[in-house]
């Protein structure tokens, strides 16, 4: 009688470290490509000589520039009333037109701003504070874009996806590991593009600026769309990254966010004009910009008085966060879904 050896059984599961570990080498992994080193050292460069440009292009509103700019605006108000004057008395005017129609208004120093005659203008933070915490939201928001697609891009055009399966095989703790290194990285970059611009004003208004006293609720008002910037930066970075898991190829995920917004939301705008207050540009304008975003939007349907329907529509702070927020988590949901099912090839 002869014993039979039966082997032991192999798990089907190959055992991997802690959560932190995976984490770990994402977070290395992000650091250490090289192109979103070289996006990250172009945004700094450019936030370098925006600051230099904004510094050559304002000046700071002295008392003899001010004068000198007071003197001009009472001069375009004393010209502007000699050629009204000359309208007044030409006899050549039609009898029933009235006369502020054709020779206009009678104008005052109140009609006009100080500033039209100070060139350079001096910068003014109260005035140009947030739209330019919106602009660089935009800008940032197709940084992070880029640093998501290009993260997760990279993992499948040099197959290393393939590669990380074998030490942890738990598909959706690797995708879960990568999503929330993207996700604090753009956020950390959202914050840091806007201190940089916050640091930048400062910088302005202290050397070039107008002096103005900044109104009730300014910082309240400038620091939310700083954090709303922010969160802008965070969707586009996870969106980034999950279009790009979907279509496994980095080029191939900027082709499809340009067709989006260059040819699919022109369409839907000009064909479908009722529905751009759920466009992702509408939403991620609205998410960031002061009070929301409003607009103007003019149908095919035509009233009784034969003119075209105007609608006005407000893009809330809250809509466009909402409408983000749902975007995001589908595109990235989606993509954890199929690669959790289809082969990492």
């Amino acid at each position: 009688m002869s014993a039979v050896l039966t082997p032991p059984s192999v798990p089907t599961t190959a055992p991997a470290g802690r959560f932190g570990g995976l984490l770990r080498a994402e977070t290395h992994r992000l650091r250490a490509r090289r192109f979103i080193q070289v996006l990250l050292g172009l945004a700094v460069l450019a936030w370098i000589a925006v600051t230099a440009l904004g510094l050559l292009n304002y000046e700071k509103a002295t008392p003899e520039r001010l004068a000198a700019a007071q003197a001009q605006l009472q001069e375009q108000v004393e010209q502007n009333e000699i050629g009204r004057q000359q309208c007044l008395t030409d006899p050549s005017l039609p009898p029933d037109v009235p006369v502020d129609q054709l020779c206009g208004p009678p104008m005052t120093a109140e009609d006009m701003e100080l500033s039209w005659f100070l060139d350079p203008t001096p910068y003014s933070l109260s005035e140009e504070g947030p739209g330019g915490a919106v602009s660089i939201a935009a800008a940032t928001a197709v940084l992070t874009f880029l640093i998501g697609a290009t993260f997760v891009g990279a993992e499948w055009s040099s197959r290393s996806m393939v590669a990380l399966l074998f030490w942890e095989t738990r598909r959706p703790r690797v995708m879960g590991a990568k999503i929330a290194v993207v996700a604090v990285a753009t956020l950390l970059v959202g914050v840091a593009t806007q201190l940089a611009w916050l640091a930048t004003a400062g910088i302005w208004q202290a050397v070039a600026g107008d002096g103005v006293p900044l109104p009730d609720g300014f910082w309240s008002e400038m620091l939310a769309t700083h954090g709303r910037g922010a969160l802008l930066a965070l969707f586009a970075g996870l969106l980034g990254f999950g279009l790009t898991n979907l279509v496994r190829n980095t080029g191939a995920a900027l082709g499809v966010g340009f067709v989006y917004f260059a040819v699919v939301e022109s369409a839907i705008s000009g064909f479908r004009p009722t529905w751009q207050p759920w466009l992702l540009t509408t939403n991620a304008a609205g998410l960031v910009v002061p009070g929301g975003l409003e607009l103007t939007i003019y149908t095919d349907e035509i009233d009784t008085q034969g003119n075209s329907v105007v609608i006005e529509h407000l893009v809330t702070n809250l809509q466009g966060g909402i409408v983000m927020g749902v975007v995001t988590a589908v595109v990235v949901g989606v993509g954890v879904v199929l690669f959790s099912r289809r082969d990492a090839q």
